[in-house]
């Protein structure tokens, strides 16, 4: 009987320990591209945003990467340390900056070269003082196409995140490379449907119509998403064995 007792007893703690067992965390720092939206910019959607109904209960998406802002001006404005503060050991960092660090005349977020990689180490070497998990992605792709070609206009700064990542062996998810490849096989006309595209009228937000070709709409915010789940399982990172059975 005792031990039947002891038997039951050490279940239900064992189970109460499953349910007091605390989510890994996954946070997204970067910009506008990988943002959560506000209702009046919908049908623009972050790549972020479907991300976080990826996994199961014991992930958390915590996203946040703010509209415009470089691997400077996040820092500069406090939005690391806030992340810092409750980073957790084995929690990840996926780190995709690059649209507005790479355009001079984005005064107070352009970085140079230089600047750009040190602040990528500078994420990477804080994420580990916590022993956090750090991944480095590369800018997702512009949809600009000349002659219908494709043209990569993130080419300086993606190479600077692949040398970051390869310096400091840090996991890579070549965003850059994986979109051009979707973006590039849809085409100059098919692919206008990941894009943040809408007729006059179309949309209630957008009377006068939109035609934007860097911020993706729901679809391509979510084809996108699943191009950082097929990274992370190319990767093998722990993670994949969380992601929901038939995500692809």
């Amino acid at each position: 009987m005792k031990k039947w007792t002891f038997l039951a007893l050490s279940g239900l703690l064992m189970a109460f320990g499953l349910l007091q067992e605390e989510p890994t965390v996954i946070y997204l720092i970067g910009d506008s591209t990988c943002a959560e939206k506000e209702i009046d910019a919908y049908p623009e959607t972050g790549w972020g945003m479907p991300f976080a109904f990826f996994f199961d209960e014991l992930i958390k998406v915590d996203n946040r990467a703010k509209n415009g802002r470089s691997t400077k001006s996040f820092m500069e404005e406090g939005r690391w340390d806030a992340v810092l503060e409750i980073l957790r050991q084995g929690d990840y960092v996926f780190i995709q900056f690059g649209h507005n660090d790479e355009v001079p005349s984005k005064v107070g977020r352009y970085t140079t070269p230089e600047e750009f990689q040190t602040n990528l180490r500078q994420y990477v070497m804080d994420a580990r003082s916590k022993d956090a998990l750090p991944v480095l992605l590369t800018p997702v792709t512009r949809r600009s196409f000349e002659n219908g070609v494709l043209v990569d206009t993130h080419a300086q700064y993606a190479e600077l995140v692949r040398e970051v990542a390869a310096s400091e062996h840090v996991p890579l998810i070549d965003m850059t490379t994986l979109s051009t490849e979707l973006v590039s096989e849809l085409g100059e006309c098919e692919s206008k449907w990941l894009y943040h595209h809408l007729e006059a009228g179309e949309h209630p937000n957008y009377p006068n119509g939109k035609a934007d070709d860097t911020h993706f709409n729901e679809i391509g915010a979510r084809k996108m998403a699943q191009l950082v789940l097929s990274g992370i399982r190319t990767l093998d990172l722990d993670l994949k064995k969380h992601i929901v059975t038939g995500t692809r």
